[in-house]
């Protein structure tokens, strides 16, 4: 296995490496599936987790991304950027496996301690080697076409990691033995296993030696530019507010449904992967729109849906859980998917687009840290106010009154978890706001976008399906979505 950086990258040497990129994506997607998310917190909560457990669980990968400054120094000074992000990752993917060995702790309440500071080492290394391959392939790819590479990464990524959160949740909703603790020990065994695949195709990408545009630049300088520069500072609000404002509400949804709404972690699970297969069916048409169109108009839609779904979710349970909602959740989680495919890939590719060449590393370091940062801190304090609301509720009833009897309807209800997500929807506004302060060059209407999504929609139900009638009635709500709003117009 060669790690030194490569002398000449051709372009066969590239196309190789792309594949390399949307396999190791795949794999790495499928560790996340069976170690974190829904498996690690149903493992916590089996250990007896509190609502503020969860939040400093959910706070720790994006607080370990500090780690990214030392890590910048360590790639300036070594120059092996690859070399950095595999031995790196491969260390955390043993850490991953060895989570199985919590379960030989007699006491829950000292393997609840140990989970949460091998979550931290995990994800230091995960930090250092992220910060290692966002300059990697930053250098390596062109700014133009990033879309149709990023969705193929993003589409079998969500493939994957739906085929392991199938996996993990069926074994541990149906574990024959009396403690499931067991069922998510084998699920980190596989994770640590699957993990070496990923690191093993994350070795096969090409490196090319680290451009310099300069003289060794102080850490505390790499740290300094990209915050002076107007235009990227931008980037950074945006992704602060956008990472804090998401990051209040999700890191809790599985508790809510477990706990709040009361559905076993196999249909929670089944959840996640309505949500994933959404992200990931959509994901081709908005990387094609992303080549076409700007990120930012991509995300002038795309984050609407995203915080509409989620505050919505209150209201699939009034006055309590009826047979409708189900149903509806599974809904939610479709657009919310679709919307969260759209985000990540636009996020993504701003970052990449908006950084200077020959200083990736330490902007999409500060971008990425401030985002980290942000989402800790409201991982955090979501977990603290969880706590808060848990004792209170806010309902907004119609009183209706007769000659002969008087009813009462439910038009809000607001209790513990769910105050959360009214916090997060409240935040987005804020997070449109910054999204609007960004020039990324030639503006695109959110009314193009939409136009533009209904027509790949309709080119790819057409190469899909050869019975008319059918991509008639699929297309149909859409086509009629868009003519609606230019009539409006």
């Amino acid at each position: 296995m060669r790690l030194a950086p490569d002398s000449q990258v051709t372009p066969q040497d590239l196309e190789r490496g792309e594949r390399a990129l949307v396999k190791d994506a795949a794999w790495a997607s499928m560790v996340g599936a069976l170690y974190s998310g829904v498996i690690l917190v149903g493992f916590a909560l089996e250990l007896g987790a509190t609502p503020l457990h969860i939040g400093v669980l959910a706070a720790i990968p994006f607080l370990a991304q500090v780690a990214q400054l030392p890590g910048i120094a360590l790639i300036e000074k070594l120059g092996q950027r690859r070399k950095i992000a595999v031995v790196s990752v491969g260390i955390s993917r043993l850490m991953i496996g060895a989570l199985a060995l919590l379960v030989l702790v007699p006491e829950k309440a000292t393997a609840l301690q140990l989970l949460l500071l091998a979550q931290v080492l995990i994800t230091l290394f995960g930090s250092v080697a992220g910060c290692s391959f966002n300059s990697w392939l930053h250098q390596l790819l062109a700014s133009q076409g990033l879309g149709a590479l990023f969705s193929r990464r993003l589409f079998w990524s969500t493939v994957a990691a739906s085929a392991g959160a199938f996996a993990a949740g069926y074994a541990v909703q149906h574990w024959p033995g009396d403690d499931r603790l067991h069922a998510y020990a084998l699920s980190f065994v596989a994770a640590g296993a699957v993990g070496f695949i990923s690191v093993y195709y994350l070795s096969l990408v090409p490196e090319p030696v680290m451009v310099r545009t300069g003289p060794r630049t102080p850490l505390s300088e790499l740290v300094r530019a990209p915050l002076v520069d107007a235009r990227f500072r931008r980037v950074v609000v945006f992704m602060a507010s956008w990472n804090f404002a998401s990051n209040l509400a999700a890191p809790f949804l599985t508790v809510y449904l477990l706990q709040q709404l009361g559905y076993g972690m196999g249909t929670v699970t089944t959840l996640w992967i309505s949500s994933q297969l959404a992200n990931a069916l959509t994901m081709y048409l908005w990387g094609r729109l992303s080549d076409r169109l700007s990120n930012k108009a991509i995300l002038a839609v795309a984050l609407p849906a995203y915080f509409g779904g989620l505050v919505a979710l209150p209201f699939c349970a009034l006055p309590h859980v009826h047979t409708l909602t189900l149903p509806l959740l599974y809904f939610i989680h479709v657009v919310m998917g679709a919307a969260s495919g759209g985000i990540a890939l636009a996020t993504g590719n701003l970052g990449l687009k908006l950084a200077p060449q020959g200083r990736g590393t330490s902007y999409l370091a500060v971008v990425s840290l401030a985002g980290a940062l942000a989402s800790g801190v409201a991982a955090m304090t979501g977990g603290a106010a969880a706590d808060f609301f848990a004792s209170r509720e806010l309902s907004v009833f119609v009183h209706l009154t007769s000659a002969s009897a008087a009813h009462e309807v439910t038009v809000m209800s607001f209790r513990h978890w769910e105050f959360l997500f009214g916090l997060s929807f409240v935040c987005g506004a804020y997070v449109l706001h910054a999204l609007s302060r960004i020039n990324e060059g030639v503006e695109h209407s959110e009314r193009r976008v939409i136009q533009e999504f209904v027509a790949e929609a309709s080119r790819s139900l057409s190469q899909l399906s050869p019975i008319d009638g059918l991509k008639d009635a699929l297309v149909f709500p859409l086509g009629r979505l868009r003519d609606r709003r230019l009539r409006s117009r």
